[in-house]
Formats: C-alpha cells, structure tokens, sequence
C-alpha cells in the first residue's frame, strides 16, 4: 500500500537558493519540451519520446548560452522532461486537456529529488545537492520503498511530498452498516447513520484577506500613477501575509473535511455511498457558486476514498442520474417533481414524512445491498 506524507522543511539561506534555481531549471526544462513537442508537430512529425527529448537536452545543456542549466543536479531537469510527456500522452488518450506552458509568476515551484539519494534522520532528510535539513515532523517511515518525492514552495513555506510503499494496515474489526451521504451547501454532509456535518465557515478569513487586498491595491495604483516597477518593502509584506491569508482559509476548510471524514471512516462501515455531483454545472449558479467552492466535494471524495481503501470499506459513487431525493426510502415510491424549496419529502403513497436530505441519504445506502 503506499502513503503520502508531506512535511515543512527548514533549509538555510545557501540551501535556498539551489531550490529557486531549481525550481526555474524545472519550469524551463518542461516549456523547452512542451515547445519542441508543438514544432515536432506542427510539422507533422510523431511524439518525441522523453529518451530522446533527454539527450537533445544533454546537448542544449553544452553550449554556454545554456551552462547555467549544469548548477543544479540532473534529475531535476530530467524529471521535468518526463512530466511533460506524461502530460501529453494523457492528452492523447483523452484523460487530460493539452498540457500548458508553466508561468514565473503563477506556476507551481516544484522539483523532484532521486528517489534513491534521499535519506532520513530524526526530525532531519538530507536532499540530494542541497544535504541536510530540518523537518517539522518525525513521522516519515523508516527502511521502506520511497515513490516521486518531490520538494515544494507555496510562497511562504517550503514542503517535502513523498510516497511510502508500507504494508498494509490489518482491519480485524467487525464491519457495521453501510452509511449513504448526501452532499449539500448548508449542511455539507447528511448521513444514513444520523450524523450531520456543517460546512464550515470562512467569512472572518475572508473579511481579514478583502481588507489586506485593499491595501496591497493602494500601493498597486501608487505604483501606477509614479510609473514605478519596484516593489516596497510594505507591499512585499503584504502579499506574503495575503498568501498565508489564503492558505489560512484552505487549511480550516481541509481541517474541517479531515474530522469529517476520519470519523466517518473510524465507524467502520461495511460500505460508504456517495452521489456523484455534476460541480461544474453547479458552479454557473452565481448566487451559490462561492458557497459551493468552500464545500470542496472533490476533496471529500478524494479524502473518503484513500481512507476506505486503507480500512478495506468499499468507496461506491452513485450514478450522476439516480434520483436518491425523489424517492420515498420506505416504499420506493417516486415523485416526479420535487423542488429545491421543498426540504421535508412527503411520500403520497404511504404517508412518510422525512427530511429531505436524510431521506437521499438513506436511499444511497440502500443502494450498498443492491
């Protein structure tokens, strides 16, 4: 089974430096493989395969206008050329759009370490070329198989990723009754069992991030009217406490999933169902679309779907079109219309009257016995 940990690291000032370095041969090694994979073609000719993208970058990394690309190791540069050709042959199979070119400014900063040149100490790693740092945590395993690790900056701090190949967990317990879970705005989760989850809410974050925005757009329009390019030293303050203002607001909604979901996990369930949600669509609504953003469903069905897997509870995602609000959980019977204001479900057949939302989710659970 593997297992992905992230953690802080700590380098120092030398140490950082390499990683910017890095992470720019990165972005410039996946642009550089993009762009030869267009004019490839453009002129009709057929994939280029990473192997050969490497050794026509071997010789591009020769000439001097180039020798900058030979400060950092290799692996980061070949890595980055492999990335994009899994990009592109996911692109050809339909599974993803067209990969595109990675931006200074917006682009993730990220680069990959050997897989077999990383080791690990107490509360300690030590990256290939850049040698020993500090981590925020000891929980990383010891003597076992290690996938992609991969080393990050989101603006304010910098990560480790890593996959561990570990054996897997033994789940003894006896299973209970499956648990159906009906998604929502106001209540983000209704279940079978009787549990309800709340959507958490961000409006102090938010109210905090506006107000620091207003004051990092006074300096922009000072900026503007001086027709200056050089940042100030309260502006560069700014923008860092908006970016931690950001992840404030992603790691309360993520906290607030995590709880969720690993008390959903931890009762054992013989099965868990959910529906399948078209977000997308629901995005359009413009009244709701930043309530839906905050409910985060992807996340809810990535989180329950590692977590049942390690437990060995089967993850079942409901047909996007079965109609797990229009039917009666008692008699199965069906109402053909059933409107958004009505939140109480009254059966016309055999009388029972049931919250809506707990009535779609007792239906999804039946759907486990099925």
């Amino acid at each position: 089974m593997e297992k992905g940990f992230k953690v802080q690291i700590f380098p120092n000032k030398e140490q950082k430096e390499l990683m910017f370095k890095s992470f720019g041969c990165a972005r410039f090694a996946y642009n550089w493989a993009l762009a030869r994979e267009k004019e490839n073609y453009e002129k009709g000719g057929k994939f280029i395969s990473d192997m050969d993208l490497r050794k026509e970058f071997t010789q591009l990394k020769k000439k001097e206008e180039f020798k900058w690309l030979n400060e950092i190791n290799n692996n980061v540069t070949k890595q980055a050329i492999k990335d994009l050709c899994k990009a592109y042959k996911k692109f050809f199979k339909k599974k993803a759009e067209h990969p595109r070119f990675k931006s200074k400014k917006k682009s993730k900063k990220s680069f990959y370490n050997d897989v077999y040149k990383i080791k690990f100490d107490d509360y300690k790693v030590r990256i290939e070329t850049l040698g020993w740092m500090d981590m925020a945590e000891n929980r990383i395993p010891r003597d076992c198989k290690y996938v992609n690790p991969r080393i990050s900056f989101d603006g304010v701090k910098f990560w480790l990723s890593i996959g561990c190949i570990v054996e897997d967990e033994e789940n003894n317990l006896p299973k209970t009754e499956p648990i159906g879970i009906d998604m929502g705005i106001k209540t983000l989760m209704t279940c079978s069992n009787g549990m309800n989850f709340k959507r958490i809410s961000t409006k102090k974050e938010k109210k905090k991030l506006k107000r620091l925005q207003k004051k990092a757009s006074r300096h922009y329009d000072k900026m503007m009217k001086t027709k200056s390019s050089d940042k100030s030293k309260n502006l560069l303050k700014l923008e860092t406490l908006i970016l931690k203002q950001h992840q404030r607001i992603s790691n309360v909604r993520l906290n607030n999933i995590h709880q969720a979901t690993t008390k959903l996990v931890k009762l054992n369930p013989k099965a868990i169902v959910v529906e399948d949600l078209n977000v997308q669509g629901m995005m359009k609504n413009k009244h709701l679309s930043e309530k839906i953003a905050d409910c985060s469903f992807y996340e809810i069905y990535r989180q329950l779907e590692y977590k049942c897997q390690n437990k060995g509870i089967e993850f079942i995602v409901a047909d996007r079109f079965y109609p797990s609000s229009k039917i009666c959980s008692n008699c199965g019977n069906k109402k053909e219309k059933l409107s958004l204001s009505e939140r109480t479900y009254k059966c016309e057949c055999c009388g029972n009257v049931i919250g809506r939302d707990f009535n779609a989710s007792l239906n999804l659970k039946n759907l486990a016995y099925n």
